[in-house]
């Protein structure tokens, strides 16, 4: 028993200087070791149990247990268990490595929706020689670690279940086994054990480095459905009132007209730009057509990103709502129906409802998060001919685009507005387009959907539909450039916001801070359609309204005011950025928020 508790205990140690090979250098290993002992002893306590519980059983004084027969029964059974266990040790450990890269944070729950929603989709991102080396990884990992068992269990073959000694010989095995619970809660304070234990470093990637990746997989499944137990950082009602003062009701005569007199009922346009961020559009030459759209039209300058997958962008920007980084709302077709979103506004007010995704619409349980909201013409990969489905996420971008002008050119003229949402996939990993003008691969993906882009919008200034368009352009999510960057810096999240076309007054910056959840409250309020349903949106546009950019980083919260810029840890349970002329002002009001957000969709 203690000799499986510490081989797996050194399974999990032995992770950690691999890991920091890859992500952070070996400089601290021996800290990173030490930190993240506790957590390893967790897991170990959870794989050892079964091993323990067997052991305890065949010394237990009934007929038979001691037989030749029940202890092969029983070696089967520990021997089972350990290739259960080696499975999940290796698949958390070699999913940890290479999604880190990515993610920049420990392994949660989320590649499993992601997995079951659309395998392939799934996998789009992942090279041929990508999934190879991964699985020959798992499988090197998994005959590692039954070869060290089977060393370990050779000198006992069956004859440690079968031996006779005396009748109380369970009651120390029982002992040993009732002492795992130690180091699986933690030790016998009122704190259990929990993946920010780990923490010590004000280096993100040391403490990563130290969490143990089984474990805070396992946290994440445990914790994704009790919404009203998470973020629990004050009295409710304490809660409620600072949100209340937050999100105060405003005047529509405080807000600033966007659009031209006289247009009341624009075609809108939504292309949602897959991974674009603000430092992406200043990189000299790759994205010069969303650059010049800044130039003739509306400019969002202090715009954020909510989060960091398309799923949870798609909340964010659609329905008005922040989308928590730490669970995918779009897994709980339930909730997002409860939700108001842009569709269902414009539906009732005589809008015809059209989405374009050049993937598959199952992914990440997109379909139905799309018809809940109204969308009643979805066009996906399927509905392309096979020879433009030529990239892993489906259909290039710019046959994307192609096929949605072939669409508006062939409209009848019924003289309903239109709502279009285009969604994008090609600036995604693994970067590969049908377009060659930079040498960086990254780079010349988002060159290529930047074209794309510009594209559409030129053939919209060609057609008689350019002067009653309202073209509304905003990644999905923060961005893909520069790779491997801290999530916790609040410059990951400055994304662009532009809205161009015809229906617009004139060319202007924006300098108001705001989140993509705050997109619907912003046209709602332009075409004149009351929101007050959307209750965690905001006009950007009206002077009276408190203006703020509120974010979600992994398990975390953001906020973003003129005096105060702050990123919370709730891992580590502390501010790891703060910045401005009020440092800290922000903490209370972005916990109150966050709490408050959590209470809704517990009700939702």
């Amino acid at each position: 028993m203690v000799s499986t508790f510490l081989l797996w205990t050194l399974f999990f140690v032995l992770q950690k200087p691999l890991f920091l090979l890859i992500y952070g250098g070996l400089a601290s290993v021996i800290d990173v070791i030490w930190h993240g002992l506790p957590l390893d002893m967790s897991m170990a306590g959870y794989l050892t149990a079964v091993p323990a519980l067997v052991l305890t059983i065949s010394g237990l004084p009934i007929r038979g247990l001691q037989s030749k027969k029940a202890g092969r029964v029983m070696m089967a059974v520990v021997g089972g268990w350990s290739l259960i266990g080696a499975l999940a040790v290796s698949l958390s450990f070699v999913s940890n490595m290479a999604l880190y890269g990515y993610w920049g944070y420990p392994l949660d729950s989320t590649p499993l929706f992601f997995l079951f929603s659309s395998p392939t989709s799934a996998m789009a991102s992942v090279a041929w020689w990508q999934a190879f080396l991964g699985v020959a990884a798992i499988v090197a990992t998994v005959a590692v670690i039954l070869v060290a068992f089977h060393l370990l269990w050779r000198k006992w073959g069956g004859d440690v279940f079968t031996q006779k000694t005396g009748r109380l010989q369970w009651l120390p095995l029982l002992l040993l086994t009732a002492l795992l619970f130690l180091p699986i809660r933690g030790g016998v304070t009122v704190s259990t054990m929990n993946s920010g234990r780990a923490y010590f470093s004000s280096v993100q990637e040391l403490n990563h480095a130290a969490v143990n990746p089984l474990l805070s997989f396992m946290e994440s499944v445990s914790h994704n459905e009790d919404f009203s137990a998470q973020y629990r950082f004050m009295d409710d009602a304490k809660a409620q009132a600072i949100y209340r003062q937050m999100y105060h009701k405003a005047s529509q005569d405080s807000v600033t007209p966007l659009l031209r007199q006289g247009v009341s009922r624009p075609d809108v346009y939504i292309v949602i730009m897959e991974s674009f961020s603000d430092t992406v559009t200043n990189v000299r030459g790759v994205t010069p057509c969303i650059n010049r759209l800044k130039r003739e039209g509306i400019y969002f300058n202090r715009f954020y990103a909510n989060s960091f997958r398309t799923d949870r962008g798609l909340v964010s920007v659609l329905q008005g709502y922040p989308a928590p980084a730490t669970m995918s709302l779009m897994k709980f077709p339930r909730k997002t129906a409860n939700l108001p979103s842009i569709a269902a506004h414009l539906e009732k007010n005589g809008y015809d409802t059209y989405y374009y995704y050049g993937g598959d619409a199952d992914f990440t349980n997109m379909r139905s998060f799309l018809v809940n909201q109204g969308f009643k013409h979805i066009t996906e990969d399927v509905d392309f001919p096979m020879d433009e489905r030529m990239s892993k996420w489906g259909v290039p971008d710019h046959l994307l685009m192609k096929r949605v002008e072939r669409d508006l050119s062939n409209r009848p003229g019924d003289g309903k507005p239109r709502l279009t949402v285009i969604q994008t996939s090609s600036s995604h990993e693994p970067f590969d387009v049908p377009y060659h003008r930079l040498k960086n691969k990254i780079l010349n993906a988002f060159a290529y959907a930047d074209n794309s882009v510009g594209e559409f919008v030129e053939y919209l200034k060609r057609s008689k539909k350019w002067d009653n368009s309202l073209v509304i352009l905003v990644p999905d999510h923060l961005g893909a450039w520069p790779e491997h960057p801290d999530n916790f810096k609040p410059w990951r999240y400055h994304v662009p916001l532009i809205w161009t076309g015809g229906a617009i007054r004139r060319p202007m910056t924006v300098s108001t801070y705001g989140s993509q959840q705050d997109i619907a409250a912003t046209l709602l309020s332009q075409l004149g359609i009351a929101h007050d349903d959307m209750i965690f949106s905001k006009d950007m546009m009206n002077t009276a309204v408190n203006h703020f950019a509120f974010f979600l980083p992994n398990d975390g919260l953001g906020m973003i005011t003129t005096d105060n810029t702050l990123i919370y840890d709730n891992i580590q349970q502390k501010v790891v950025y703060d910045a401005g002329n009020k440092k800290g002002a922000n903490l209370k009001g972005g916990k109150a928020l966050l709490q408050v957000l959590f209470d809704d969709i517990a009700k939702r």
